[in-house]
């Protein structure tokens, strides 16, 4: 508990208001909105309070783990407050470009214990698990405690990154803990006190669905972060649409599994000009059958299969164009 953080996000009352949403300017004296806070809402350097969020500390030199989306907001202010009340500015120093991580900075050596990071490779279904964090933004350092009640769960989630964009998030722990808005980016532990996970969505409307990202990505971000200074996640460059059963019958595709390599939406190219996909002559309409010789499935798809290699891996995909089957090499570049 002693590592566990609270994340105070705050804005400016001007850099507020002028940002308030158009539709809302007919509610206001001459067009200019101009929120009528109360004085104890706004601190002495004008800033005030919009959100909170969770996170704990990994090393004693000022490296603290949370949610990329609770820093998502690159116009707001972060403050951290430790366990004993010390307050502390900080710096993102970066963020996971396909996982729901952040790693912070603080500027000076912090007294706190640093968390245990565990493995979270061996988790099992029904494991006692607990969660801390900082509840509803009032609740500091509330624990709550569950099972483990899935592994490697897929969801579409949004809320928290720029423009509310939906995003798909891809081998997560479920849990049946109580966790609430402000918890996110909090620890998920076993009982032996080591980290296995961060907190990071919950389904609204729902009992007791709660979601975390396996702690071994995020160790991962950091020996990436310690041996590169910053984050290098591999890019193919290609879109895809996992296959299944109703897929291949809408489409009349020759297979019912792997990925097809098709554009979603008319801004958007099926494969990158220039990326690895491309230099290897993969194309729109292809089916992607497997990745290293593995096949491509709903369960386990292309992004699951890269999830594990770096950029500069050579990869071999088993293409299927028509009713023509190749393999191809691809070097992985990195995402940016």
């Amino acid at each position: 508990m002693p590592a566990v953080v609270t994340i105070v996000i705050s804005k400016s009352l001007e850099d507020i208001e002028k940002h308030m949403p158009q539709e809302l300017l007919p509610f206001f004296p001459f067009n200019t909105p101009k929120l009528n806070l109360p004085p104890e809402a706004i601190d002495a350097h004008g800033m005030v309070k919009i959100g909170s969020g969770s996170g704990f500390i990994v090393d004693q030199k000022g490296i603290i783990l949370t949610n990329k989306h609770v820093v998502a907001d690159k116009d707001a202010d972060y403050l951290v407050i430790t366990n004993d009340n010390q307050k502390y500015k900080v710096d993102v120093l970066a963020c996971d470009p396909i996982d729901d991580v952040a790693i912070l900075k603080i500027s000076k050596p912090l007294t706190a214990t640093e968390s245990i990071l565990g493995d979270s490779e061996k988790l099992v279904l029904g494991q006692p698990i607990l969660a801390i964090g900082n509840a509803l933004g009032l609740f500091k350092n509330t624990v709550s405690s569950g099972i483990v009640s899935g592994l490697s769960r897929s969801i579409a989630a949004g809320g928290g990154e720029p423009n509310n964009q939906i995003k798909e998030m891809r081998g997560l722990i479920q849990t049946d803990a109580a966790i609430n808005p402000g918890n996110s980016g909090g620890p998920l532990l076993n009982l032996s006190g080591e980290v296995v996970g961060i907190n990071t969505a919950i389904v609204f409307g729902a009992q007791n669905l709660s979601f975390a990202i396996p702690i071994n990505s995020a160790k991962k971000d950091l020996q990436d972060l310690k041996e590169f200074g910053r984050i290098k996640r591999p890019l193919v460059g290609l879109r895809f649409i996992n296959i299944d059963d109703d897929l291949k019958e809408k489409l009349k595709l020759p297979v019912n599994y792997g990925a097809l390599v098709m554009s979603q939406g008319q801004q958007h190219t099926a494969v990158i000009h220039d990326s690895p996909a491309d230099k290897a002559g993969i194309k729109e309409k292809d089916i992607i059958l497997e990745c290293n010789g593995k096949k491509v499935t709903v369960e386990e798809n292309l992004q699951d299969h890269l999830e594990n290699l770096s950029a500069g891996d050579y990869v071999t995909f088993k293409i299927r164009r028509n009713s023509r089957e190749f393999n191809v090499q691809a070097t992985l570049s990195e995402r940016r």
